[in-house]
């Protein structure tokens, strides 16, 4: 086992253990295991018994960085006004190595391949069966927890599975909104700051107003062993976590993910709605968009409960909200948490307008000279 396998391995044994934060979960067929924080204890049995797998062999192995940023503008359709129906989600967790900052890389823990995973698009009243795989080379078991979800441990027990597994349940989606959903196996806090988390709508009968563009934001936590900068293959920081002094706070996942890789694009005149949500795990955020004001705010994620003109929007760990405004002229617009020391930790996303000038809505006055 390489010398960073075996530093994760001891933060999540010592660290972990010496707070107890050891979990007993039962499965479904009734037979116990012991969890330490996101590694099952038969798991490292295993290592002693069989080898290191290959995902934990040599630190010169030669690792691909993956483009881990989910695209802000990969939104499935709206719903429209069709009736309940029977909805089928596939999600796989997969770690993965990819770019955190410049010079700085990160082993995320991600459904289907990026952060945030993807956004789950339903209906008030329909059936939705989710299906949750665990990539063979994973290091730990994954879960899912979709706070829509009426029921035990909104399906992360169901879900609970261990590498080269698959496991399924089933729900009726009773409350319109949107929802976060996230990995519910210990230790939960670990595996949401890795990555595994996203958003999932429920629209209320006959759909939501219609936007002209919409747009999918979640803002996390990455703490790391290093400081921010430092560069490097970074390893997670478990004491960190849990003081809650994270050095990277990101929107989609990375720093510049928003900004210099997959900024958002819309014209002037047009209606933007950004669906937004909260993975933490401990930080509130005072989201803020640069130069607008939002016309509607779905308040906590109500898809029924609706503010106007409002500035800035407080949404928490585990929550959502989404915002309707009007672009009404060309320029970039910056999405921050008002909390601005945050914006040098990475939380930064840009909204780039193109389309005419209105001078009578905003114009510059050319400079005084002496």
């Amino acid at each position: 086992m390489s010398a960073g396998s075996l530093r994760y391995m001891e933060q999540l044994l010592v660290k972990g253990m010496s707070r107890e934060m050891q979990t007993r979960e039962m499965t479904q067929d009734t037979s116990w295991r012991v969890m330490v924080p996101g590694v099952a204890l038969s798991a490292l049995m295993a290592f002693a018994v069989f080898g290191v797998p290959a995902a934990l062999a040599g630190e010169e192995e030669m690792v691909s960085v993956a483009d881990v940023v989910r695209d802000p503008a990969d939104v499935p359709p709206p719903i429209g006004s069709r009736g309940p129906g029977y909805v089928k989600v596939e999600l796989e967790a997969k770690e993965l190595v990819g770019q955190l900052d410049d010079g700085t890389t990160y082993r995320f823990w991600t459904y289907n391949g990026t952060v945030p995973g993807p956004l789950i698009r339903a209906r008030v009243g329909d059936t939705v069966e989710v299906r949750l795989a665990n990539a063979e080379d994973s290091w730990a078991a994954h879960s899912i927890d979709l706070h829509a979800v009426n029921g035990p441990f909104g399906g992360a027990r169901a879900t609970d599975v261990d590498p080269g597994q698959a496991r399924s349940f089933k729900f009726k989606a009773l409350s319109p909104g949107l929802y976060i959903y996230h990995c519910g196996t210990p230790m939960v806090a670990h595996h949401i700051s890795s990555g595994l988390y996203g958003l999932i709508l429920i629209e209320p009968e006959g759909g939501l107003p219609e936007v002209d563009r919409e747009f999918y934001v979640v803002q996390g936590e990455v703490y790391t062993t290093g400081e921010k900068g430092d560069g490097g293959m970074q390893e997670a920081d478990l004491e960190k976590m849990l003081d809650e002094q994270p050095e990277y706070v990101t929107f989609n996942g990375t720093v510049g993910s928003l900004t210099t890789k997959k900024p958002m694009h819309a014209t002037a005149g047009e209606t933007v709605r950004i669906f937004f949500g909260v993975a933490g795990p401990n930080m509130t955020s005072a989201f803020h968009v640069i130069g607008e004001m939002f016309d509607k705010v779905y308040t906590l994620g109500s898809a029924t409960a609706v503010d106007p003109e409002i500035q800035t929007i407080t949404v928490p760990p585990g929550g959502a909200a989404f915002v309707d405004f009007k672009i009404d002229v060309p320029g970039t617009y910056v999405l921050v948490d008002h909390a601005l020391s945050r914006l040098e930790r990475g939380a930064a996303g840009l909204i780039i307008a193109d389309g005419e000038d209105d001078p009578e809505i905003f114009s510059t006055i050319p400079a005084e000279t002496n």
